[in-house]
């Protein structure tokens, strides 16, 4: 856990001629350097199977060559740029086509194509190279893999493709702030720090445009301030510790103590800073903010001085804290460093109860804000010594309860190791019944809300536990089979940072927390929809962004049988008087609909369903193949306040309330939200009833053209004249409310577009933003409505007496009415 071994006895090159009957150690060979050796990297020529290629660590190692399958070795270059940090890197690869190319893989992408001698440096999109894949049938098709993710190149590493198709990142921690959309914070591994919008309105998914970075490096946790989200302290290895303000740019280093440790082993320090030092501000004091090396500190005044309020809360074993590596290289970094404050917590409902978690395996108490500390370890009967408190949650309903994640996979030992206690300490209680026993815990979090609910993410995936960890199961459902390495409760939703597949949110936490075992025993269960904001957005983008929740009211349902053809399958959205908004059904059933309420289909399966109103009423009547330009026809949105959804599974009705509320970006009041929406539902009825007409006007012409087929030009004159004057009006009605020229969706820029499109086009106005309609609105809709109610007039008026008329003069002459 605090050191690695460079090489020893036991690191050498064998060789076998017989598939491994017998061996010939190379190491000993003319031309290799003295022992001790370390890691060896090798690489067979593919285009001269005696030629070998061999990255060799040791005092006086370098890159060496044999022309002679590994009976004579010649070192042909001992460049320290190709051989730094032996034990993360020492790649090579023998191009497969040509035996004088090769590649050695480092910090930097390095190739030769004099067998090694001389190395130009190749541009790759990220550093620190880990491993390269060359096409043995085409040499310039390669892929590499690097601390970026992967890259693919088609012309021998001259271009590459791009790595932010990948989501790939390693976070450390996870951490969100009080900003709408609420911003997840985290350390990525060799890459910058990151808060990003949980989730995007102006696009389908989550962009690039919706993440920045923030303060810290690639390795610590992050900690916004709670009463400005806009300055967010920031660690990293060294004991680095920055504060960023992202309103202004500025940044400040605030180190608790700035003595740069690099190289140096963890004994000769003043403070031993771990990689990952937590850091925290405190629930019950927004000015104080905890940072830790091996002790505990605190700072009130932002980082300008700072308080130590521990002792040294480790075993404090010097013999294991020297300089990580050797005998070869050393690797002092911090994350080696031994001896030092992993995690902390700070009680949920107690001001002064604060827990601290060591990587050598203590917990520590203090119930008096750090005045005395307790060792409250629990007992190796139950925790072997040396296992790392990797993290630490309080109870949210008992003030002297903890629960505790801890590892020792660095001791070998792959077991899961969950811990609670609920009398500040005295007694501990280990809780992994359920979890695999080589899934090693990271982390465990209690929710807020029930009691006794359980998250914990190991190495190997999720878990959740209902009864307070008495028994534990799989919770993976679409996540990825990896690391996990945190979690952050925050309202419904469950953060989840990974090892090497980025962030992941779990949208339904509220579906959890009403979960029981009554629902076994029921055909049917709604649940309530979690917290719904008049916020827009929508689900969709591309392979290069992240998913967005569903919008709006999302609903969940269950079903225990497959829902067969009778069923009948209805969930309605109501107004809080009843009044039906949308209804959704999956049955073939006649159902209950009225004006402006089209119903959808909606597929159902046994088990959970999902359904998500985005809380838009229905729009107005579209005419088909109607061509606007700007034309807004969606119905209004819901104003904030309270709604009902209704389940209805043949004779049983299920309903539950739920409230929309408002977009916490937004500064329009409700009353003008309402206004709004009274101003966009008018005009909908409005164009509804504009585009019926228009509908009524060709079905109507249609008619008369079709009666007008059964006259004799001469013997019906009469009667011609009057369906043609009839047909005239009707199209100067028509072309008055809508461009019927328009062919194609540019067409608008040639035909001047009418009343309806322009009623339209205003609605889209209005509808932008969260803002009552201007003064101007509403002069432009009066006289737009008052100019279409004269043209719903003239056809009202050929209703009434022309058509009647004309219908008089075929009645006359025994011919079929027109039908109206």
């Amino acid at each position: 856990p605090y050191s690695l071994e460079s090489g020893g006895e036991g690191s050498d090159l064998w060789k076998s001629v017989d598939g491994g009957d017998t061996w010939d150690k190379l190491t000993d060979k003319n031309g290799m350097p003295g022992k001790p050796t370390g890691i060896i990297g090798l690489s067979l020529s593919a285009a001269n199977h005696k030629k070998i290629y061999a990255m060799v660590e040791a005092k006086e190692g370098g890159l060496f060559v044999s022309e002679d399958a590994g009976e004579n070795w010649q070192r042909v270059n001992d460049d320290r740029n190709l051989r730094q940090r032996a034990w993360y890197y020492t790649r090579v690869y023998a191009d497969p086509g040509d035996e004088n190319t090769v590649y050695v893989l480092n910090v930097g992408f390095f190739k030769s194509t004099d067998g090694g001698r001389t190395f130009e440096t190749i541009r790759t999109p990220h550093g620190d190279h880990h491993d390269l894949w060359i096409d043995p049938l085409n040499s310039k098709n390669m892929a590499v893999a690097d601390d970026g993710g992967a890259q693919v190149s088609h012309d021998g590493g001259a271009t590459w493709s791009t790595m932010m198709n990948q989501p790939t990142a390693q976070f450390y921690r996870v951490i969100t702030d009080d900003h709408f959309p609420y911003r997840i914070y985290g350390a990525q591994q060799d890459n910058s720090t990151v808060r990003i919008d949980s989730r995007s309105f102006g696009y389908g998914g989550i962009t690039e445009e919706n993440w920045e970075s923030t303060a810290g490096g690639e390795s610590g946790w992050i900690a916004p301030d709670p009463d400005n989200n806009e300055i967010v302290y920031g660690g990293s290895y060294g004991g680095y510790l920055e504060r960023l303000n992202h309103e202004t740019g500025e940044r400040r280093r605030v180190d608790i103590w700035p003595d740069n440790p690099m190289g140096w082993g963890a004994d000769s320090l003043e403070q031993r800073f771990q990689w990952n030092f937590p850091i925290l501000f405190s629930r019950h004091d927004n000015n104080t903010l905890y940072a830790a090396s091996n002790k505990l500190f605190k700072t009130t005044n932002e980082g300008q001085s700072w308080e130590q309020i521990s002792p040294d809360l480790t075993r404090d074993d010097k013999s294991k804290m020297g300089p990580s590596g050797g005998p070869i290289t050393k690797d002092n970094t911090s994350v080696e460093y031994y001896g030092t404050i992993f995690t902390i917590a700070e009680s949920v409902s107690e001001p002064g109860i604060i827990w601290c978690g060591s990587d050598d395996g203590l917990i520590h108490i203090t119930r008096d804000g750090g005045e005395n500390w307790i060792n409250v370890t629990p007992p190796t009967s139950i925790m072997p010594e040396w296992t790392m408190i990797n993290s630490l949650e309080a109870d949210p309903f008992n003030a002297g309860g903890l629960y505790v994640a801890a590892t020792s996979y660095k001791n070998d030992d792959y077991s899961p190791y969950l811990y609670k206690t609920g009398d500040y300490g005295k007694t501990w209680e280990k809780i992994v019944t359920g979890i695999d026993s080589e899934h090693f815990t990271r982390v465990v979090r209690a929710d807020p809300i029930r009691e006794g609910l359980l998250f914990s993410g190991t190495e190997s995936g999720m878990y959740i536990s209902f009864n307070d960890g008495d028994i534990w199961s799989p919770f993976q459902l679409n996540l990825p089979v990896v690391p996990v390495t945190d979690l952050v409760i925050k309202e419904n939703d469950l953060v989840v940072a990974t090892q090497g597949r980025s962030f992941w949110i779990f949208d339904y936490l509220h579906l959890l927390r009403s979960m029981n075992e009554d629902m076994l025993n029921r055909d049917v269960f709604m649940f309530e929809p979690g917290k719904t904001y008049r916020a827009g957005g929508r689900q969709g983008g591309s392979l290069f962004t992240g998913q967005n929740p569903l919008p709006g009211a999302v609903t969940c349902f269950y079903l225990k049988n497959n829902p067969g053809e009778d069923d009948i399958i209805q969930l309605d959205f109501l107004d809080q008087d009843g009044g039906l908004i949308r209804s959704y059904h999956a049955s073939t059933k006649e159902l209950e609909t009225g004006p402006h309420t089209p119903y959808s289909k909606m597929e159902v399966q046994q088990g959970m369903n999902i359904l998500s109103w985005d809380l838009s009423y229905p729009g107005a009547l579209r005419v088909p193949g109607m061509i606007l330009w700007g034309g807004y026809l969606d119905g209004p949105t819901a104003v904030p306040g309270e709604y009902i959804v209704r389940l209805r599974f043949n004779d049983e009705t299920l309903e539950q309330q739920f409230s929309v509320l408002p977009d916490p970006r937004s500064s329009a009041p409700v009353i003008d939200l309402q206004e709004q929406f009274d101003f966009i539902a008018a005009v909908r009825d409005k164009l509804s009833e504009t585009h019926q007409a228009i509908i009524d006007i060709r079905k109507l012409r249609d008619d008369i053209v079709d009666v007008e087929s059964k006259l004799n030009s001469v013997e019906h004159k009469g009667i011609l004249e009057k369906s043609g004057k009839i047909k005239k009006e009707l199209t100067a009605i028509e072309e008055a409310l809508y461009q019927t020229k328009n062919r194609s969706r540019q067409d608008p820029l040639n035909y001047p577009i009418k009343l309806g499109n322009k009623l339209a086009a205003l609605n889209g106005v209005v509808a932008t933003g969260d803002w009552k309609p201007t003064d101007q609105a509403y002069d432009v809709r009066e006289m737009l409505v008052s100019e279409i109610d004269r043209q719903l007039g003239r056809l009202e008026e050929i209703v009434k007496t022309g058509i009647p008329e004309l219908n008089r003069l075929l009645h006359d002459n025994d011919i079929e009415y027109v039908k109206y």
